[in-house]
């Protein structure tokens, strides 16, 4: 327990958001959105014109900043940046892949499904050996 991430004990923590532009709406009606001081928004909105290194920038920018909790990205926006999204580890913010409406989830490329059964598939085999 004494190696767990300190969790933000301010009064609330925000939801990020890398997605298209109907999912982000959709979460910013929902009072999801924030602009901070600097202008500074929790959200990036993807389109034909969003280049990779945006994408990238704006996924480490978000999981840098300790005022976010959670970061919900497209999974079709997700994959353009995998390599990043995978080798991700840190608990807080988590990462959370969701569908989008022209894009349909698939599970076998969700990172947090593989590792949720890559530590079950390995934890299984160490109770089998008991």
């Amino acid at each position: 327990m004494a190696n767990r991430a300190p969790i933000a004990t301010r009064n609330s923590a925000l939801i990020a958001m890398i997605a298209d532009e109907d999912t982000v709406v959709g979460f910013l009606l929902a009072g999801v959105g924030n602009v901070d001081i600097r202008r500074k928004t929790n959200y990036l909105i993807v389109d034909s014109k969003t280049t990779v290194k945006q994408i990238e920038d704006a996924f480490k920018e978000f999981t840098a900043r300790e005022d976010i909790a959670i970061v919900l990205i497209s999974q079709y926006v997700a994959n353009m940046i995998r390599f990043l999204v995978d080798s991700y580890n840190k608990p807080i913010p988590a990462i959370l892949e969701i569908p989008s409406k022209d894009h349909p989830y698939d599970a076998a490329h969700d990172s947090v499904l593989s590792r949720v059964k890559y530590l079950f598939s390995s934890e299984s085999v160490a109770s089998e050996r008991r």
